[in-house]
Parts: structure tokens; C-alpha cells; sequence
């Protein structure tokens, strides 16, 4: 299996002095692109662009990130944030943009299309999403699945380039490691006052609340201490802890009908990094229990 090296053949698009002085990106998308790429890397007819497809997936869905972290509030900005938000529009117009060249210099025409189509679903995706949250017709886990659609769709594109056990597998896969990276987000925005609104703590809670907790949530400015003692009164993080670590679970079930060792392992190094993430979990502990 090839190494995977996406991140540091990334950097040369996206470290600019201006955008690293201005303004903050996300992260890459790293389990799914590990994942991605050892798929890539085990199938004969995909090897030779492994590393091309999981690059340009990257930016790709870099640009879209950063392009959900601006904001669209009308208040007004001082300079220095008029300059980040700017930035942030440039700068995801700009990855979006560079996988088009990437490809098109590979003679990968095909996949240009197939990629543009996808990020029109991941639009129309988040579009469905935030329609039923203006509605307040969303539950927790019509959250969470929605939330999974978004985060695997530009990636289902090549379930019909995968073949055999390979195409069999990639699907719940990919969507079960979706799935354990939102959870580990969730986890850590249930404990943020800034990111808390409409997040999974926030839908499950305007289910299981009182009447007069659900009044305090819809009015969007929380405290610190209000969020705690929600959190900890419905056993929020608890559960969400417990959806990760069942998830992971099913995720290794999963990749234990693969025919490569080498891939069920790094499947597992993925699953596993996630896991440490959030809950301090390790392998060789848990595996002795």
C-alpha cells in the first residue's frame, strides 16, 4: 500500500502566508482521505491515481469547509475580520477551483464531471439541512444523518469505480467513519457555547427538555454554565461517547470482511485515531480486556 502523503503534497496550496496570517482554515478531512486513499491504493486499476483523486478530493472538500466557516451575519465587521471573511471566500474559491487544473493536466476529464456533480449534491445536501432547521422540524438523528450524507457524498463517487469486495465494503465504510467524525465534533461542540446552536446536543435536547429549558434554547445566546448543566442533566456527551464507540465497532465489523490485512489495518489505525480523539481510548487496553 502506498504511503499516505496527501497532507504534505496539500501544503503547497494551502499554506499562504496571507491566508495563515489573516484568516484560520479547517483541518483536512484526514480519516476520510486515509480511507480513501488505501482503497485507492488496493485496487490495480486505481493505484496509479491514488494519490491524484485523494489529492484533489481534499481540496475539494477543503474549499467547501472553509467556505461553510464564513459568516453570513450582517452585523458589522471590524477590518481585520472583513479581511478574514474575504479571505475565506478567495481561498475556498480557489481550492474548489485548483482540481480542475490538477485533473485536467492528468487527462482525468471524466472525474471533473464527476466531482462537480457531487459538490451540486453536497449543496442541495446542506440546503434540505438547513431548510428543516429553520422549520424546527429535525430531530437529533434525522441531524446525524443528514450531517453523514454531507460529510461521505463527495466521496461516494468512486463506489462505482471500486470493484469486488473492495465496492461491496466502501459504502458503510465510508459512511460509518462519516459518521465517528461527526460524533467526534458533536462531542466537542456540546461543550462549546460558540458552536453549541443547532448541533446534535442541540436537537436532542430540544426533544428530551422541559418546556421552559426548550424557550431558554430557541432564544440562541447561551452561557457557559447553562450549556454544563443541560449537558450534564441528559447525559449528552454519554451518549454521544456511546454512539462514537458503537460506531466504531461497526466500522471494524465492517473492514474485517476485507481480503487485505494491510488495509484492515489501517481501517483499524483510522477507527482507532478517531476514537483516542475524544475518549483517550487505546488499542493494546482495551484489546487486553
Amino acid at each position: 500500500m502506498k504511503t499516505y502523503r496527501v497532507p504534505e503534497i496539500a501544503q503547497k496550496y494551502v499554506e499562504y502566508d496571507m491566508i495563515q496570517e489573516h484568516t484560520a482554515l479547517p483541518d483536512l478531512a484526514n480519516a476520510r482521505l486515509r480511507l480513501l486513499h488505501a482503497f485507492l491504493s488496493q485496487q490495480h486499476t486505481l493505484q496509479t491515481h491514488s494519490e491524484l483523486f485523494t489529492l484533489v478530493v481534499s481540496l475539494v472538500q477543503l474549499g467547501m469547509d472553509t467556505h461553510d466557516l464564513i459568516d453570513t451575519q450582517q452585523e458589522q465587521r471590524s477590518e481585520p475580520e472583513m479581511r478574514s471573511r474575504q479571505l475565506k471566500v478567495l481561498a475556498g474559491d480557489y481550492f474548489s477551483a485548483t482540481f480542475y487544473q490538477l485533473l485536467a493536466q492528468a487527462g482525468q476529464i471524466e472525474m471533473i464531471a464527476k466531482i462537480s456533480g457531487a459538490v451540486s449534491e453536497v449543496n442541495r445536501l446542506k440546503v434540505n439541512l438547513y431548510v428543516r432547521m429553520r422549520q424546527h422540524k429535525l430531530s437529533a438523528e434525522e441531524y446525524l444523518g443528514y450531517s453523514v450524507q454531507i460529510k461521505s457524498a463527495l466521496f461516494h463517487i468512486f463506489s462505482d469505480r471500486l470493484e469486488g469486495t473492495l465496492s461491496r465494503i466502501w459504502p458503510e465504510v465510508l459512511n460509518g467513519i462519516s459518521r465517528c467524525e461527526i460524533l467526534v465534533d458533536e462531542i466537542a461542540r456540546s461543550e462549546s457555547s460558540d458552536r453549541f446552536d443547532q448541533g446534535w446536543a442541540y436537537w436532542h435536547l430540544m426533544q428530551v427538555a422541559s418546556d421552559e429549558e426548550c424557550q431558554q434554547l430557541t432564544m440562541h445566546t447561551y452561557e457557559r454554565a447553562f450549556i454544563q448543566g443541560l449537558a450534564e442533566k441528559y447525559n449528552v456527551r454519554t451518549q454521544l461517547r456511546e454512539k462514537l464507540k458503537l460506531t466504531a465497532d461497526s466500522v471494524k465489523a465492517s473492514a474485517g470482511k476485507l481480503e487485505s490485512v494491510k488495509l484492515l489495518g489501517e481501517l483499524t489505525s483510522i477507527v482507532d485515531t478517531l476514537l483516542y480523539e475524544q475518549t483517550g481510548y487505546t488499542p493494546a487496553l482495551n484489546e487486553t480486556r
